[in-house]
């Protein structure tokens, strides 16, 4: 499943790959007295599959093309995809890991899978109780059936291992899994879940460990490059993809609200008047606030992972998987959604009550009109009665 990220990141590249080619033979053209013949029979040729003929291309730098330009000279070919063969030389060069991120539902009890599963949970760095992690050895974790204990298997290498990350707020994130035993990880953390949602969320990422890397890190398209792939590198990732995925689910939750008071907007401006019920606009507030408060409170989307505030080089990692995912982007369109919502709940509210004081009025007024004709008859009585009298 493609999120919007992904969709924005590959547009990126696919515009930035049409520029490459692109730019190129609008200088050319540019160029007084450009004779294409004569480049043609100079045999320039144009390496990517994007031109058909014979164009001459060029890659110039800041400086003008109408400079030095030694029209003999062959030009090497640039391939306008170079990112994709990076992608690969990475890959072959390193140790693959997949991500794979899940959100399973609202809430998850911790307490009760960490007790189910003591022997493959990793002990925790600090004491930060929203999440756990479990290492899970080639042996399966759903047999149970390994002779080691936990610090034997504790000991073994990191790549004999895929470790799965839990977060208090329904979101699982998988490390190293193969796609086939992925469902059966999952069933477990559903037993453990509540209000499970009918669709479960994906979101897919990687990394490569590459030790002979110059630096600590290297960005790369929808897979990050690191000179050593361990349990602080399996946190800080853990914690932004598990983020992100979540938001992903409140950001759907809020467009839906979204959209319910747009047609309720329409549908007001042909008849002039609405049929929401007050208690399904509390309803409305109550999931506002809901969804406010778990962005801000239950993900933690505002607090620095601890290990990044430990060290700089986790924190490196954090701050460009938040700003490859857009949380803090994201966050500020639901915010906007979300007031979008309040004030549409407050405009219908007071309609509501200005119903409500209405009706009041009348209420009033029919008591007053009715205390008034029972004055007149008891005075309309009592003047009978005493004509009466007289009589």
């Amino acid at each position: 499943m493609l999120t919007t990220r992904k969709l924005l990141h590959r547009a990126r590249k696919v515009t930035s790959c049409i520029k490459i080619l692109i730019t190129p033979i609008r200088e050319v053209n540019s160029i007084p007295q450009f004779n294409r013949k004569q480049f043609a029979d100079n045999g320039f040729y144009c390496s990517s599959p994007a031109f058909l003929g014979r164009i001459p291309i060029r890659f110039c730098s800041s400086a003008s093309v109408m400079e030095t330009v030694d029209w003999n000279q062959k030009w090497p070919a640039v391939d306008a995809c170079e990112e994709s063969n990076i992608e690969a030389l990475d890959k072959n060069q390193g140790t693959y890991i997949t991500v794979k991120a899940y959100l399973l539902g609202t809430s998850v009890d911790l307490k009760g899978l960490q007790t189910e599963h003591v022997f493959d949970v990793v002990p925790p760095n600090s004491r930060s109780a929203n999440n756990v992690v479990l290492r899970v050895s080639s042996n399966n974790m759903l047999e149970h059936s390994s002779t080691k204990t936990g610090i034997e298997a504790r000991n073994e290498s990191w790549s004999n291992h895929r470790h799965m990350v839990v977060f208090q707020y329904g979101s699982v994130v998988l490390f190293n899994f193969a796609e086939q035993e992925e469902e059966g990880y999952l069933q477990i953390v559903r037993k453990y879940a509540s209000d499970l949602l009918t669709e479960t969320r994906k979101d897919d990422y990687a990394i490569v460990e590459k030790p002979s890397l110059d630096t600590w890190m290297r960005e790369g398209h929808d897979y990050i490059v690191l000179k050593r792939f361990d349990i602080d590198c399996i946190r800080t990732i853990g914690i932004v993809l598990g983020q992100s995925i979540a938001l992903d689910h409140f950001v759907r939750q809020v467009d839906g609200m979204v959209a319910e008071f747009i047609d309720l907007n329409k549908g007001m401006e042909k008849t002039g008047t609405f049929t929401m019920k007050r208690k399904k606009l509390f309803q409305l507030v109550g999931q506002t606030n809901t969804n406010l408060a778990n962005v801000i409170f239950k993900l933690g989307l505002f607090e620095r992972s601890d290990v990044a505030w430990k060290n700089a080089k986790y924190a490196q990692i954090w701050e460009y998987l938040r700003d490859e995912y857009e949380l803090q982007q994201r966050f500020g369109s639901l915010d906007y959604k979300l007031k979008f919502v309040e004030h549409n709940v407050r405009f219908f509210l007071e309609i509501l009550q200005n119903r409500k004081s209405d009706a009041l009025e009348w209420l009033i007024i029919i008591l007053l009109s009715a205390e008034i004709m029972i004055g007149l008859y008891d005075i309309i009585r009592n003047t009978g009665m005493d004509h009466f009298t007289n009589f």
